[in-house]
């Protein structure tokens, strides 16, 4: 289906036609099995017996209720001078763990992690204030259960030491000692606990960082188990990774539980039904926009390409083919308007999706435009096109006129067309025909648009845990990020993990692709390479100054495309191209 919808400061406005499937979550449950290993545990590198299993299963409960205690007032009286380096014999080391350990009684049960929300979309507003409060439904469906975070069990009183006992020195918790919280930043190998040669009594050593390390372990563990299709074992690790995450840092938890969720939907089966309310998506990029800089870095270094193109042109035509709310666009006509000589003429061409609760969007943003543009005397004309796919659009659609200079702009959105065979050569076709001075494309610099399945989940692991490690850093230098604007930001990453993990075929459209494969598209479709200049660098370095986290953002140059990441990964790209 397409619509169109013209607008100009000077004319009214006209317009022309143009399985869900549900599974309860099983229970782990423990077979009698007097002679074999348990097969979960083993990939987790421990010995138990299947026969054992309920008897672990216990002591982990009652470990975990004393842990929680411990951490928060401190590590009671140790009953036993025994420090475990490698406890393979989980059971009799748990034992000793929650016998070494006093608990205390009242133990909170209460765990943020556990707590459900949900969202409720009629509600959700561009203008919604920053203290608002705002519940969001983590799990993107009410079909699938809640992943496990701490479970609470009643309280196993250990029996009391011999009256005569002698009684350690109280000790404090060891703090984690490598920097950061992100997946990435975890060594290879966990941590042991080692006895201190200055003290006389050994202490046993409790670091979240071992956590953090067997938490990636399993994540991994689990991945493999569904590429494999060993949907028994994939189903136990998952539920384990909720208990892992809960003990680790903001970045880090929040990052399992997104990748915990699309790995459940994708065992179960329940894949996510809302991806394409564009309005909601919409909404969430909105709040992406407001927290981090890449958006902003995104709109900023295309309308730098795009200005330089039209210096000395009278008559110009923005084709955009990614207009959501018409946010890259103000700041375009406000340089155009100043231009010294007065500004050009300007024709913009919004392309969106169709909207899923009947309004007219692209007309809302085109009228929004108008009014900009009739304040700064900038003569402008605007016309929406509705497309379900941009492999829909067709040339002549666009009524391109003599003597107007064209430019084209795509904002995340070729990635979507590797869903569909040939579908970025045929766009790029209608480009050609277009004969535009410049084409600026921004996309994702990650390369999750591989045939093997593991190998798409640790780049994506590893590209998400980046991008939710600089949002805990994100922050204007004089005003500080509003909590919905951060959590929003994170559904809205959190959306894209799913996709990328959970969806396979045409429903998977999260295929980024890294600068160095875009530019061997581009050049096989006939377009050439243009370099941003440095103008464009030195403004994005100084636009990322203003942000709180500026210290960690850098700007590379890249044979003519600017790149923008955290620390030293990439995370987005800038490219122009002409045609060769």
């Amino acid at each position: 289906m397409k619509r169109d919808h013209m607008i100009t400061n000077k004319e009214n406005f006209s317009s022309s036609g143009s399985s869900s499937c549900s599974s309860k979550a099983k229970m782990w449950s423990c077979e009698a099995d007097d002679g074999g290993v348990d097969e979960l545990f083993a990939v987790l590198g421990y010995n138990v017996k299947s026969s054992d299993m309920a008897e672990v299963a216990q002591k982990i409960q009652q470990l975990e209720e004393v842990m929680g205690t411990v951490q928060q007032e401190g590590l009671s009286q140790l009953a036993s001078e025994t420090v475990h380096y490698n406890p393979s014999d989980i059971s009799s080391w748990l034992e000793s763990m929650i016998t070494g350990l006093n608990p205390v009684p009242g133990f909170d049960s209460s765990d943020p992690f556990l707590e459900s929300s949900t969202v409720d979309h009629s509600s959700c507003s561009v203008n919604s204030r920053a203290h608002t409060q705002m519940a969001v439904d983590l799990d993107f469906g009410s079909d699938l259960v809640a992943i496990p975070g701490k479970a609470v069990y009643p309280k196993t009183q250990p029996p009391p030491p011999p009256p005569n006992q002698h009684q350690p020195q109280t000790k404090k918790l060891k703090p984690s000692p490598y920097p950061g919280n992100s997946i990435a930043a975890l060594p290879i190998e966990p941590l042991l606990a080692r006895p201190s040669e200055s003290s006389a009594l050994p202490v046993l050593l409790v670091d979240s960082q071992e956590n953090g390390v067997r938490l990636v372990h399993t994540l991994m563990a689990c991945a493999e188990a569904v590429q494999q299709e060993n949907f028994k074992v994939a189903e136990a690790l998952v539920k384990n990774i909720g208990f892992l995450a809960v003990s680790q840092p903001g970045a880090m938890r929040k990052v399992a539980t997104y990748f915990a969720e699309a790995l459940a939907r994708r065992i179960y089966r329940l894949y996510p039904s809302n991806q394409q309310d564009s309005a909601f998506t919409d909404l969430l990029q909105m709040h992406f926009y407001e927290t981090c800089p890449y958006l902003k870095f995104a709109h900023f270094t295309a309308n730098q390409a795009i200005l330089e193109a039209f210096e000395g042109k009278n008559r110009v035509h923005v084709i955009d083919f990614s207009m959501k709310q018409g946010m890259q666009w103000p700041a375009l006509l406000q340089a155009l308007a100043l231009r010294p000589g007065g500004p050009p003429s300007f024709r913009l061409t919004g392309i969106g999706p169709p909207s899923h609760d009947e309004t007219d969007h692209l007309q809302e943003v085109g009228w929004r435009l108008a009014q900009l543009a009739e304040t700064i005397n900038v003569e402008f004309e605007y016309r929406g096109f509705v497309a379900n796919s941009l492999a829909d659009l067709d040339a002549s659609m666009f009524d391109i006129r003599e003597g107007e200079t064209v430019a084209v702009n795509s904002i995340f959105e070729m990635h979507q067309l590797l869903a569909r065979s040939g579908a970025v050569e045929k766009v790029l076709q209608v480009v050609r025909e277009l004969k535009p001075e410049i084409l600026t494309v921004v996309e994702q610099e990650a390369n999750h648009n591989g045939n093997v399945f593991l190998d798409r989940f640790t780049e994506s692991l590893h590209y998400y845990s980046t991008l939710f490690d600089s949002l805990e850093s994100c922050g204007w230098v004089d005003e500080a990020v509003s909590v919905q604007d951060k959590v929003m930001s994170e559904v809205y990453l959190g959306r894209q993990i799913c996709n990328v993990v959970a969806c396979e075929g045409v429903d998977r459209v999260e295929r980024h692709e890294t600068l160095a494969q875009w530019r061997t598209r581009f050049n096989a479709s006939g377009f050439r390479a243009a370099h941003l200049g440095s103008n464009a660098y030195k403004q994005a370095s100084m636009l990322l100054a203003l942000f709180a986290g500026g210290d960690g953002y850098r700007v590379d140059e890249n044979n003519g495309c600017l790149m923008l990441g955290w620390h030293t990964r990439p995370l987005i790209a800038t490219s122009a191209w002409k045609l060769g």
